[in-house]
């Protein structure tokens, strides 16, 4: 039974992305933002698991990025959609949203056939994007005061939907052992992202992510990744 440990945690990521889509449909978005977060650690988790146990399959990779595209494709699609309808008079810009889902599916795809991505991921990676999408609604209304919320989330929604399907290298967070010489980047920024949350709570998750791809960018400058 315990072979199969890591699609449980798989499937236990794809139900949170369900349950995350039914309370945005509520407009409940805080509870969809902590599923977001407990589909992450499951995400985290499945991959941990499979390579802990050496029981990896094609079953197993298939069924991660299925699980993927619903969590960390229609859900973050979802949550744009709804901040964007509450704040624009447009009938259509809403729409714009679900390039997410689309560049979402398009990075998990390129994943998939891309043997290449093994300690750094090329491009953002889609529970990161998830992530910051999300939890920008545990931000104060003053952060976009000085632009119009809607071009805001529109220029929000291009940019880190191109980050996804770039070919910019990402830290992945993938520890084959515990090393400082194999393991520099990762132990540099966990300990910040920690303190981050120390200080600002949960209103500084979409600033972890935007650190986390700026520390990627200097991670790789100083071959630290990739």
């Amino acid at each position: 039974m315990i072979r199969h440990l890591p699609n449980f945690l798989t499937c236990c990521n794809l139900v949170c992305g369900c349950l995350g889509i039914v309370y945005c449909l509520e407009g409940r978005d805080i509870p969809a933002a902590y599923f977001v977060i407990a589909a992450g650690v499951f995400d985290f988790f499945d991959g941990f698991a499979a390579r802990a146990l050496s029981v990896s399959s094609p079953i197993g990779k298939e069924l991660d990025s299925l699980a993927d595209v619903v969590s960390f494709g229609v859900l973050p699609s979802l949550v744009m959609y709804k901040m964007m309808e509450a704040v624009t008079t447009s009938e259509w810009l809403p729409y714009f949203a679900f390039l997410i889902a689309v560049c979402s599916a398009l990075r998990l795809a390129i994943f998939n056939v891309d043997e290449t991505q093994h300690d750094s991921f090329k491009g953002l990676n889609t529970p990161a994007n998830t992530i910051f999408i999300t939890s920008l609604i545990f931000l104060p209304e003053p952060v976009f005061s000085w632009i119009n919320q809607d071009i805001a989330l529109v220029i929000i929604t291009l940019v880190f939907s191109l980050l996804m399907v770039s070919r910019i290298d990402i830290i992945a967070f993938k520890f084959k052992d515990f090393s400082w010489k194999n393991n520099k980047a990762r132990f540099t920024f966990l300990p910040i992202a920690v303190l981050l949350l120390m200080i600002m709570g949960k209103a500084a998750l979409p600033f972890i992510i935007l650190f986390y791809i700026l520390f990627s960018l200097v991670s790789k400058t100083l071959k630290w990744v990739g």
